[in-house]
């Protein structure tokens, strides 16, 4: 199973990463919202994929499961829509006030 989540993660990662290289504004924010969350599969992943019981006090079972890659992907997850969001708001601000997303006509000239 971890062999697929680490292609998985592998597959996320080079989209992100194509997508960050591009010119467009929304594009580089979309990059990094699938960069974020090839980040969460990866501590999932490294977190161990395990089955056993919850970690709760009176249960008389063998295996647990760690409860703290649930709660760091948890917190990511947030930070990454919240991160996402304000991506987009600012494409958004750059393209009104522009008229155009294109990174290179964003720089201006080089005289300027």
């Amino acid at each position: 199973m971890e062999t697929y989540m680490s292609i998985m993660i592998g597959v996320l990662f080079a989209i992100g990463t194509y997508l960050i290289l591009t010119k467009r504004l929304l594009r580089i924010a979309l990059g990094t919202s699938i960069i974020g969350h090839g980040v969460n599969l990866l501590l999932l992943t490294a977190g161990g994929l395990k089955k056993g019981a919850p970690p709760l006090l009176g249960l008389k079972e063998q295996s647990f499961t760690d409860p703290l890659p649930q709660a760091l992907i948890l917190t990511a997850i947030v930070i990454n829509f919240a991160t996402t969001a304000l991506f987009i708001v600012l494409c958004y601000r750059a393209y009104k006030v522009s008229g155009t997303d294109d990174i290179e006509q964003l720089r201006g000239h080089g005289n300027e």
